[in-house]
């Protein structure tokens, strides 16, 4: 229960009045919210907030105050979700006439998203998508610094995309957004989920709570008329469906096998050329050809029909996905003067690493090279499980360095290094470039040089440090340097 003073705060926020969450951001007058992440140092934050002249605190309702303030104090019972009911106040964001989708899911996000966006542009939508590569809608990109922001400013996001006539917003939700209550004060007009295999167990602690995390986008963000989606084929996927029987599902295993209220879409074609997928759903049937590669991208194109179809178009408009030629650091190929098959790809996960190598071993590649490494300060079981993964479909498997942050990239190598035990060839080198320099003098003709990790990313990050660095750049360099 909210204490006194509440709704004269909520008021003075929906009038303009300022709340930040980072203490060293505030200035005379304005709200200070004191987030549930900053709990094990509440009385350093206060007392800072209070220094810079914060005209009101937003606090918990056990959190002390330190000393006597003349700052408002307004007692919740959850400053996350307050935080989303002050910022929609603030940016007026229910007032905003834009249909939200929110994609939630271990991989395939990014991909889906771009291709949902695609397809609403084709048909005439004003499209604003804020995701793990970049924060863009028409007119405007920003660089992404997390894949779902913080939630005052995804409220102010929406705002600007709102002020530039975004109609639709495809939202990338993370599983530690949707725990932390970021996306609060919002509501999805559809959800989707893509898969869910290992990653941020560091974070969740086991799979049950990553589960329950990725599930809160369809539980606690109701609405009467929000559409979901999920993909069948994953077992995560499969509980979400009974849990929600209204929920669409989507599934590769075709319309022979698979329940008629889903959609049901079959692989018909999976080579180097690309895809072509066949699909039924409530008795209509229509084909895609793509140029996407490998089962995993077949998945991505009917997740993102599935969510279409829950957003009022049909099977007629789905042809747009067919010239979709991918997202940046996926699968992406590096042009090079020597004709070397080489990609980058953002796979960072196990069950990521197996789709990827998968595609390019059945585009009909002789030999796969995969350079990889695993990032610090991060879900350090998931490391030689990554390692496992690489040696089962790759040739050579060249182990380095991906972002250490504050790890030791050789102790991280460690870690990886057991799960390589049954590789065919192995090298090792904790410098990135020199880690691609040693791939590329591997390759014979025929072979795929996969750079798994980083896939879009400008940087390397060491320490709290981002060094410029970008895997396809630095692979570009790499082939002249070993080819001339």
């Amino acid at each position: 229960m909210n204490g006194p003073h509440y709704n004269e705060l909520l008021a003075l926020v929906g009038r303009g009045l300022m709340v930040r969450t980072d203490s060293r951001l505030v200035q005379p007058g304005e709200v200070f919210a004191l987030m549930p992440s900053a709990a094990d140092k509440a009385a350093d934050f206060l007392a800072d907030a209070l220094a810079r002249g914060a005209g009101w605190l937003v606090l918990d309702q056990n959190t002390p105050v330190p000393g006597d303030t003349a700052a408002g104090l307004v007692r919740v019972d959850d400053t996350a979700s307050t935080l989303g009911t002050l910022a929609e106040a603030h940016f007026h964001t229910r007032e905003q006439a834009m249909q939200v989708v929110g994609i939630t899911g271990t991989n395939g996000k990014t991909t889906v998203a771009y291709l949902l966006e695609g397809l609403l542009s084709a048909c005439g939508r004003t499209v604003g998508v804020l995701g793990t590569v970049a924060y863009r809608w028409p007119g405007t990109s920003i660089d992404a610094s997390l894949t779902t922001p913080g939630c005052w400013r995804l409220h102010e996001l929406f705002a600007q995309m709102s002020a530039d006539g975004v109609d639709t917003v495809i939202m990338e939700t993370s599983s530690h957004a949707l725990h932390q209550k970021r996306v609060a004060g919002l509501e999805f007009d559809a959800a989707v989920l893509t898969n869910l295999t290992q990653d941020h167990l560091d974070y969740h602690g086991d799979f049950e709570n990553y589960y329950q995390a990725k599930r809160l986008l369809f539980s606690s963000y109701p609405r009467p008329d929000k559409h979901m989606a999920a993909n069948a084929d994953d077992p995560y996927g499969q509980r979400l469906l009974k849990e929600f029987p209204d929920a669409l599902g989507f599934t590769l295993q075709g319309a022979a096998t698979c329940d008629k209220s889903m959609l049901c879409g079959k692989l018909v074609e999976c080579s180097s050329r690309g895809l072509l997928l066949r699909m039924e759903w409530e008795g209509k049937c229509w084909s895609l050809n793509s140029g996407l590669v490998g089962q995993h991208n077949a998945s991505n194109l009917l997740a993102a029909q599935a969510a279409a179809l829950g957003l009022g178009m049909g099977p007629a408009d789905m042809q747009p996905l067919a010239p979709f030629t991918g997202v940046p650091g996926r699968l992406e190929r590096v042009e090079n003067a020597h004709g070397l098959d080489v990609f980058v790809d953002y796979a960072h996960t196990p069950d990521a690493l197996l789709n990827v190598q998968r595609a390019l071993l059945n585009a009909g590649f002789k030999r796969l090279v995969t350079v990889f490494g695993c990032g610090g300060n991060r879900d350090r079981a998931k490391r030689p499980l990554m390692g496992q993964a690489v040696a089962e479909l790759s040739d050579i498997c060249v182990l380095t360095s991906d972002n250490p942050r504050h790890e030791d990239p050789l102790a991280i190598i460690d870690d990886v290094r057991p799960g390589l035990a049954k590789a065919k060839a192995v090298i090792e080198d904790a410098d990135r470039y020199q880690a691609m320099l040693k791939a590329v003098a591997q390759l014979k003709k025929g072979d795929a040089l996969l750079i798994a990790g980083k896939g879009h990313e400008s940087y390397q990050q060491v320490g709290d440090v981002k060094h410029p660095f970008s895997d396809v750049a630095a692979a570009k360099r790499a082939i002249a340097e070993v080819l001339g």
